[in-house]
């Protein structure tokens, strides 16, 4: 960690020069190449998320989320009109421009604009996303948003210590691990330890290029296979740095 002596010869952080509160994440549409995030809607969005979740065989897909699996459509839609009504955590819908449909939910939360920090939660991507470029470019278009268009400095993401997918996405995105919180969380009835990520403001250009270069329509073929995973895209970055 970068630090200098005051006048007592004690070690402290850096000058952050210029800093002023930043705005709060808001209700604004996102739009990319393969999908949009939009403000979530329970009567635009609700009956096709369900429809879209319930694409899955089982309902494993919601054993590490604080809410779910849901027992029917109205039950579903009367969570998503209370979450949309909300500004923190605010939800957004994924939409697939393929099929003009809402596939997935995320959410900017714990908002502070004071110190310009903010975590992405509340991830549910129903198996319509998978193995597609879109489950990607949301989480993109998200932390776009969060660093070109608020100017916030740091990016979170927390889960399940236990959940190996979610950390091994984390990671692939180009989030740091920063340890542990242990016993943080009691949730359905059980323990969760915390497992703590982070995107700094200045670890965020190098990764927006990682990014975009992955998502590029040149990487990926007629059938919307990719031609250079994230790992190796990453890779060339970073040696093209060196």
């Amino acid at each position: 960690m970068t630090f200098r002596p005051n006048e007592y010869d004690q070690p402290i952080g850096v000058p952050v020069s210029d800093w002023s509160p930043r705005p709060l994440p808001a209700a604004v549409t996102l739009g990319g190449q393969y999908c949009r995030l939009e403000p979530l809607d329970a009567d635009r969005h609700a009956a096709d998320l369900f429809a879209a979740y319930s694409s899955g065989s089982d309902a494993r897909d919601w054993t590490y989320m604080f809410t779910g699996p849901f027992e029917d459509a109205q039950d579903y839609r009367r969570y998503v009109q209370e979450a949309a009504a909300g500004s923190d955590p605010r939800h957004y819908a994924v939409i697939d421009l393929g099929r003009g449909t809402a596939v997935g939910t995320l959410s900017l939360m714990r908002q502070d604009g004071d110190h310009g920090v903010v975590e992405v939660g509340n991830v549910m991507f129903s198996p319509l996303m998978k193995r597609s470029p879109l489950s990607t470019e949301a989480q993109f278009l998200a932390m776009r948003y969060v660093f070109d268009d608020l100017g916030y400095r740091r990016y979170e993401w927390k889960c399940d210590s236990l959940n190996a997918p979610s950390r091994t996405t984390a990671e692939r995105l180009g989030f740091t691990f920063e340890g542990i919180f242990r016993q943080a969380v009691v949730y359905k009835g059980r323990n969760r330890d915390t497992a703590w990520f982070s995107v700094i403001d200045g670890e965020w250009p190098a990764n927006k290029r990682v990014l975009e270069s992955w998502l590029s329509h040149d990487n990926f073929d007629a059938q919307g296979i990719q031609r250079r995973s994230l790992a190796e895209v990453r890779a060339a970055v970073v040696a093209a740095r060196a």
